[in-house]
């Protein structure tokens, strides 16, 4: 059967147009998710890049030798020591600045990640960060981990040991995504993590 003038002239039904409008939405409501997750994971990624950087700076500073400062006695000799760094303050300093937002570290004195003296901190650790971060770093020697009740999180189990941790909130709902490595010195030996421990990784 021909199809009329009146017939080849006729555009789309409602129904159609709405079914088109539906397709769009869907596949559009999946690119957000899909997009959203991708910048999740790269910022994620700066987090694991930077602890392990601050692991990689703990064991680096371990074992310089390190000349006591002592008053020797009469034909004494100054022993070289391997010493972790103390505690590191963390940066930032108040966790509700990388809630949702960026915080921009200070290159001031005595600011931000320069903090520490050359047995201590930061500048001990010899370890600074200048670009925008989404995370706050810490770096704890001995206790006050970070990580510590969180299920499956490999804390040092003696004195001498360290925790490097980023946390994060990076869509501000509250809810906290932890990543750390853990070290301790065995026999005078750094022994470390095998991975970085995650928990609420994309939170």
């Amino acid at each position: 059967m021909r199809c009329t003038a009146a017939c080849q002239k006729r555009g789309f039904t409602l129904v159609e147009l709405m079914i088109v409008v539906s397709i769009i939405g869907v596949l559009a409501a999946l690119a957000v998710v899909g997009v959203s997750r991708q910048l999740a994971m790269s910022k994620t990624a700066e987090a694991k890049l930077v602890v392990g950087a601050i692991t990689r700076s703990a064991v680096t500073q371990y074992y310089r030798e390190r000349n006591t400062s002592v008053i020797l006695p009469s034909g004494g000799v100054a022993g070289n020591t391997h010493v972790l760094c103390g505690a590191a303050t963390p940066v930032p300093a108040d966790f509700t600045q990388v809630q949702g937002t960026k915080y921009q570290p200070s290159a001031g004195p005595n600011a931000d990640f320069m903090t520490g003296s050359h047995l201590a901190g930061w500048q001990c650790l010899g370890f600074a960060i200048t670009q925008p971060i989404y995370f706050q770093y810490s770096y704890q020697v001995g206790g006050d981990y970070v990580s510590d009740g969180m299920p499956g999180a490999p804390l040092p189990s003696v004195e001498e040991g360290f925790e490097a941790a980023a946390r994060g909130d990076l869509d501000g709902d509250g809810v906290a995504s932890t990543m750390v490595r853990t070290g301790e010195v065995r026999g005078g030996e750094i022994v470390t993590s095998t991975q970085i421990y995650t928990n609420n990784d994309l939170e």
